[in-house]
């Protein structure tokens, strides 16, 4: 299979499940990590090219399209994402915590698509962000995290804005669910493991290559309510 994917956010949890899952299955991984120093599990993977980046440094993310210069993606996902203040309401937040929330899970991951833009496939290339039951504005509250879930209804309210502005073309933009996983930020107590997650979350990018339009769903494919 000669297919390129591009992961942001591979150093741990399911950015490094996926970057494991497509590397199996003969794509040609490019991953990156803040400190690929300290990714040792991520540089483990045979073939996967590591790549520094702090996705909230505007100055790392307008370099990254000039190192990748010549690569053509069949896959840009977009995985980095914090939890936040978990444990606060919106009340009890300070403004640097709800700043670099939002700024990290809503406003950065679109910064980098527009500026990954030009590398994807014209014609099958798939943007993949992921996102969150918790930011369905219809089911999403009540399940807790609420600020956490306010940062992913942005997201996906900016990749709506961010699809519209594209115009005429057959990219796919997914918006991904990839359930309650047991990672770092999911727990011990999440029914999923990450292999699991990320197998569905693998099937639904590479179906989805060139369909074109905007779909929220989970990693079964089960469309989710905005």
């Amino acid at each position: 299979m000669d297919k390129t994917a591009l992961i942001i956010g591979a150093s741990r949890g399911l950015g490094l499940g996926l970057a494991r899952q497509l590397s199996t299955t003969g794509w040609q991984v490019i991953a990156t990590a803040r400190d690929p120093q300290r990714a040792t599990e991520l540089a483990a993977i045979p073939g996967v090219r590591v790549e520094a980046l702090d996705i909230t440094d505007a100055a790392q993310v307008d370099a990254l399209p000039a190192r990748l210069a010549g690569v053509t993606l069949d896959l840009l996902y977009i995985n980095a994402g914090i939890a936040g203040p978990q444990d606060k309401a919106a009340s009890a937040a300070t403004i640097d915590e709800v700043g670099q929330l939002f700024m990290i899970n809503a406003v950065a991951p679109i910064r980098l698509a527009e500026a990954m833009r030009p590398l994807l496939n014209p014609r099958t290339g798939v943007i993949a962000f992921v996102s969150s039951i918790m930011g369905s504005v219809e089911t999403g509250p009540g399940m807790g995290m609420s600020l956490y879930g306010a940062s992913k209804a942005a997201l996906n309210h900016l990749t709506r804005s961010f699809v519209a502005e594209l115009g005429d073309t057959t990219l796919t933009v997914l918006s991904l669910h990839p359930g309650w996983v047991k990672t770092d930020m999911g727990g011990a107590e999440a029914p999923l493991d990450v292999e699991t997650s990320t197998q569905g979350l693998a099937e639904q990018v590479i179906g989805a290559a060139g369909q074109g339009g905007h779909r929220f769903i989970d990693y079964q494919g089960e469309p989710l309510p905005w």
